[in-house]
């Protein structure tokens, strides 16, 4: 399996530009069975949506792929999870394609926890209309991650495989071809923080010795080279940035994104000194400014805990619901603030409930602490913290043995993707309690692939 796994310099491409191709090892008459099935089931059923995979299970190999397996394991560890959303993107002849867009976005934070995985069963040549993506994008929230660089195509032979950051600005590109191009969408998910690289690791320094990516965004590169190395980043780099705290702070507050992504990630070097002001940016009104403020309290990192669990108590919604998610980006350096997040798991605000639920899978999954409340935020009315607490259990697995019934009573839930999140938190689980609920559920909604109008038994 090692010599299937991403090499440093992927991995670097993956950090900086937001996405990483690799071919797999199945023969070309695999993916031109794939593309006729495909065409098949869209012309005598449309789109199968969700039910991409039970459709078309020999899709399954795709994934099965000793190099995908190595992308995934290299990107999300080796315990990665595909989401039960998928979804086969057709880009017909002559299409003029899409505008570039974000299928995340917004989500405060820049860590690896999510890709989308695209699968092109056919040879993705320009003028076919390939997925267009823009390198680099995913660092920003705004329209201006649109135009951060030129757009560059995924192309390639059949059998080529993309993984894109889930914030990732991207667009299928006009096909001028006279043939249909097909593009399989997938989703998957980290299930365990980073505690050491999964990939094929040689250098521990992000640059090497060589400019890799624009100058003014190397510290937020070494950022995430670290963080998927599961260490704690000293930021101290001897940067040639000669900006004080207060003008780093200042800068925060720029209506120009790229200006502010910048100064969170030099505020490191000030290390604790830097935690009073950034979690007063918490306070302010300028999404953009929190945002940012969020970024730097993550890059600072364990300094930034106790002062962010302190900012839970506080009075203003918005600032609880910074706090929780910056302390849940934070992941298992912020583990002793779990007691204090299961506490907001009560907070009269859904939307600091939503992000609490989702802290607590990232914050405490190394033990049993957070599970009992997370078992009863299952029956929260709010459909986000349902779904994050379900997550959230799955992320925490074995050691939440006492969530079967509750996550047994989510098996129908009206949220499609709560109950497929479900099954997964069972099988993470993996108790002989969990397994007997999760195969009679199976059996019963056992999809077959060949039942269809024309062929009913």
């Amino acid at each position: 399996m090692a010599e299937h796994l991403l090499s440093d310099a992927q991995m670097r491409h993956f950090i900086v530009n937001g996405f990483v191709t690799v071919t797999t090892e199945l023969p070309a008459q695999f993916h031109d069975a794939i593309y006729e099935k495909t065409m098949s089931v869209f012309d005598k059923e449309g789109n199968p949506g969700n039910n991409l995979l039970p459709r078309i299970p020999e899709i399954q190999q795709i994934f099965d792929d000793l190099n995908v397996r190595g992308a995934l394991t290299s990107l999300l560890g080796p315990d990665y999870y595909m989401q039960p959303h998928r979804h086969p993107h057709y880009n017909p002849p002559g299409s003029k394609g899409q505008g570039l867009h974000q299928d995340g976005g917004k989500r405060w934070s820049h860590h690896t926890r999510r890709l989308l995985v695209f699968y092109y069963p056919q040879d993705t040549p320009v003028e076919l209309g390939p997925t267009g993506v823009v390198p680099m994008s995913h660092y920003f929230s705004t329209g201006e991650g649109s135009g951060v660089s030129p757009e560059q195509p995924i192309t390639g032979e059949a059998g080529t495989v993309a993984f894109a950051n889930y914030d990732l600005w991207h667009r299928a590109m006009p096909n001028s071809s006279e043939k249909r191009r097909y593009m399989m969408k997938f989703l998957y998910a980290r299930m365990s923080e980073p505690e050491a690289p999964t990939w094929a690791h040689q250098e521990t320094d992000w640059a090497n010795g060589t400019s890799v990516g624009p100058t003014e965004y190397q510290e937020m590169f070494r950022h995430l080279w670290n963080w998927h190395r599961g260490i704690e980043d000293s930021g101290s780099h001897g940067t040639s940035n000669s900006a004080s705290l207060s003008d780093l702070i200042s800068s925060l507050n720029s209506t120009t994104e790229s200006t502010g992504l910048q100064a969170a990630y030099e505020l490191p070097r000030f290390g604790e000194k830097a935690v009073p002001a950034l979690v007063r940016c918490l306070e302010e009104e300028s999404e953009m400014t929190r945002r940012n403020a969020c970024y730097a309290l993550n890059a600072v990192g364990t300094p930034t805990v106790e002062a962010l669990r302190d900012a839970l108590k506080d009075p203003r919604e918005y600032v609880r619901d910074n706090a929780a998610e910056a302390l849940g980006d934070l992941g298992n350096k912020a583990e002793p603030a779990v007691s204090s997040l299961v506490e907001m798991l009560s907070d009269e605000s859904g939307r600091v409930r939503v992000h609490t639920a989702e802290a607590l899978g990232t914050t405490g999954q190394s033990s049993s602490v957070a599970a009992p409340s997370l078992v009863k935020a299952l029956a929260d009315p709010n459909e986000g913290v349902r779904r994050n607490a379900v997550f959230a259990l799955a992320r925490i697995g074995k050691d939440a043995d006492g969530a079967v019934e509750g996550l047994q009573n989510l098996l129908f839930d009206a949220n499609r993707y709560i109950r497929g999140d479900a099954v997964h938190a069972l099988y993470r689980i993996g108790t002989p309690a969990a397994k007997s609920v999760l195969l009679h559920h199976l059996q019963t909604t056992r999809w077959c692939p060949i039942t269809s109008s024309e062929s009913t038994f």
